[in-house]
C-alpha cells in the first residue's frame, strides 16, 4: 500500500469544492470531512464563525488520524489563507502522507449564479450570502501559486509568534468553543 494522500479543496464558496470532493472520495476511496455539513447538522441555519473555527479543527483531528491509519482524506472547505495550506501540508509530511491542492476559481458572475441557484433549490445545505460577502472573501483570498499547487514549493516557517506549525493549528483551530 502506497502512502496515503491528503486532497485539500482551496476556493470559495460555490465554486465546486464540494462536488469535486465527493469525486475525489470515490475515485480515491478518501474520507471526505465537509465543514459545511457538519455545522448544517450541529446549528441548523446559524453558522457561527468560531464554531466553524473548531469543527475545522475536529475534521483535521480526524483526518490526520485516518492517514496515520494509511486512509486517504479529503479536506472539503476553503483553506483560504496560505497559512492553513501550509500547516496542513506540515502536519501531511510529518505523517509521511502526500498531498494535493486542488483549487476552484469562478468568475464572480458564475459564482452568483450558482449561489442563487443553491440557495433556490437547496436552501438546506447553505446560507445566504450577499455580494458585498461574496467580494469580501474573494479579497481575503490568499490565491496558490504554482508551486504550491504542484507541491514543489518548500514549506513556509510558521507565522510569528508561534514556534511550529502544530502550535499555530492549535491557535487557528481551537479545540472548543470556549
Amino acid at each position: 500500500m502506497g502512502r496515503p494522500t491528503l486532497f485539500l479543496t482551496v476556493g470559495l464558496p460555490c465554486t465546486g469544492k464540494t462536488t469535486a470532493a465527493r469525486h475525489i472520495e470515490t475515485a480515491h476511496d478518501a474520507l471526505r470531512l465537509t465543514k459545511d455539513e457538519w455545522v448544517k447538522a450541529l446549528y441548523g441555519p446559524g453558522n457561527p464563525p468560531l464554531a466553524g473555527a473548531v469543527i475545522e479543527g475536529r475534521l483535521i483531528q480526524i483526518g490526520l488520524r485516518a492517514l496515520e491509519l494509511g486512509t486517504n482524506v479529503v479536506l472539503d472547505f476553503g483553506l483560504w489563507s496560505r497559512d492553513e495550506r501550509s500547516a496542513l501540508r506540515r502536519a501531511s509530511a510529518d505523517l509521511g502522507a502526500r498531498v494535493e491542492l486542488h483549487y476552484f476559481t469562478l468568475t464572480p458572475s458564475e459564482q452568483r449564479r450558482r449561489r442563487d441557484r443553491r440557495q433556490a433549490d437547496a436552501p438546506h445545505t447553505t446560507w445566504p450570502m450577499s455580494d458585498g460577502e461574496l467580494a469580501g472573501w474573494a479579497a481575503g483570498l490568499d490565491v496558490p501559486t504554482p508551486g504550491e499547487l504542484d507541491g514543489s514549493e518548500p514549506l513556509d516557517a510558521p507565522p510569528a509568534g508561534f514556534p511550529t506549525w502544530h502550535a499555530w493549528r492549535e491557535h487557528r483551530w481551537p479545540p472548543s468553543a470556549h
